[in-house]
């Protein structure tokens, strides 16, 4: 049982620990809300989180976490207390513009990034998200991760990609991007070239041979680099599979008829990491096209420079014509079996959602992701499981992250609904935490917030 005991251990840690962005960050409990602690397990109810710094001392319930005088409160009756989402599979340079040609030409090709990407940031962090996997951003990212590090800017903690590596140049995306190899040698040679320049993890692409794979592979983990293919196809999938790529991303969302038996078997079976991003198209596109009104938002509107959303609205226009969902049609049509055959399976799943391609944007990006799981027959605890405590597990970082419980990083969120109930609930996040920094919707604002956060 959790005991305020736990507190007096953590002291001489907290006091000798750096903590990140904010020398001043004090202690304070959130109290009375229901507790999501990360685990696929019965929820506390009237509950508090005791934290101090960037670290939660005690979480549990009320009679059994003792709260020091003088402590600051945070309400959360009528709430959730869950971790932070994590997002396995997200792009901070997009901010869901219809057309990635146009996109590209109105930044001028890399040059506007550094406007773009602290929004995105923004935006993740206003939808609960502490922690971000960018699968594929130029290098121009590293500077605003150093941003947000230093908490001049709110954005999740970014595990990065940097450029991705493929045998197949993609049209209509800058080269620094991509990196296109003709070897494995070459494979290789870049993978630790990528690593040197700043990438945490290396992302694979379209049209490698399998000897290109194991090249990157025995490279990135010769310095203890994890490798994250994007595949659909079969083949592509078993050469991954048998090269060692260490997580399998976009599978299951429904570019391909049914998954065979076999392959499912193994991925589940070696407990092989998955991260589907169903939303993005199957779940998107027909919310888009039956509520159109979604994509002029005067949140975005506020926050995006003004000729970039006046083209973000231009661009959507006719989104039935738009080549990103040239297939989409028979993508949802894939997807009553596709989207759930890992569900079924059992499969080791993390929450990624690709915010944020067309019309995916990341204010809404994670929770449409999570409910379009539980669409395909996951239930919300296990689906808030795999996007908390089985993300940071992949990412290496569970020590750390993805639960609420004593000694790890405050990352918490507080939702005004119960996603237990309806997973849709997480589209309300009142409040967000994230190594100790409290970041408020102006919607919830309170004399405690306001004393002790920052409104955005």
């Amino acid at each position: 049982m959790r005991n305020f005991l736990i507190l007096f251990s953590f002291i001489g840690f907290i006091s000798t620990h750096a903590i990140s962005q904010d020398s001043q960050l004090k202690s304070y409990a959130l109290v009375g809300g229901m507790l999501i602690d990360g685990y696929e397990a019965p929820a506390v109810h009237n509950a508090v989180v005791l934290v101090s710094g960037n670290r939660i001392i005690a979480a549990g319930p009320a009679h059994e976490v003792t709260i020091p005088d003088g402590t600051p409160i945070i309400d959360t009756r009528g709430k959730t207390i869950m971790p932070g989402l994590i997002d396995m599979h997200m792009h901070l340079d997009l901010i869901g513009h219809g057309d990635y040609d146009q996109y590209y030409t109105l930044l001028g090709g890399t040059r506007r990034l550094a406007e773009v990407m602290p929004i995105a940031a923004k935006h993740m962090m206003r939808a609960g998200v502490t922690t971000g996997v960018d699968l594929g951003s130029p290098f121009d990212i590293l500077a605003v991760r150093e941003q947000i590090r230093a908490g001049k800017i709110p954005g999740p903690r970014l595990t990065i990609s940097g450029p991705w590596i493929t045998r197949i140049k993609l049209d209509g995306v800058p080269d620094s991007y991509q990196i296109v190899i003709n070897s494995p040698t070459e494979a290789a040679a870049k993978t630790l070239e990528l690593i040197e320049q700043g990438s945490d993890i290396i992302k694979i692409w379209l049209g490698l041979t399998l000897e290109d794979m194991k090249a990157v592979v025995n490279a990135a983990h010769s310095k203890g680099v994890k490798v994250h293919a994007h595949l659909y196809k079969v083949p592509a999938m078993e050469k991954a599979i048998e090269a060692g790529v260490d997580v399998l991303q976009h599978v299951g969302s429904a570019k391909m008829p049914p998954y065979p038996a076999a392959l499912l078997h193994k991925i589940a079976e070696d407990r092989i990491p998955v991260v589907q991003t169903v939303a993005h198209r199957i779940w998107v596109y027909p919310a888009s096209i039956e509520n159109p009104s979604r994509l002029d938002n005067p949140e975005l509107e506020a926050d995006i420079p003004a000729d970039i959303y006046a083209d973000m609205q231009r661009s959507f226009k006719n989104i039935r014509a738009l080549s990103y969902f040239k297939d989409t049609p028979d993508e949802i049509r894939h997807s009553t079996i596709n989207a759930r055959q890992f569900i079924d399976a059992n499969a080791y799943m993390g929450v990624g959602t690709d915010a944020a391609s067309p019309l995916n944007f990341h204010t809404e990006a994670m929770w449409r992701e999570m409910s379009a799981l539980v669409d395909s027959g996951m239930t919300p605890a296990r689906v808030i499981t795999a996007a908390t405590k089985s993300g940071a597990e992949i990412l290496g970082k569970g020590g750390e992250l993805g639960t609420i419980e004593a000694g790890k990083l405050a990352d918490i969120i507080i939702i005004d609904g119960d996603p237990l109930f309806d997973i849709n609930a997480l589209k309300y996040v009142a409040v967000t935490i994230k190594d100790g920094r409290v970041w408020f919707n102006k919607k919830y604002t309170t004399d405690a917030l306001t004393a002790l956060g920052t409104a955005f």
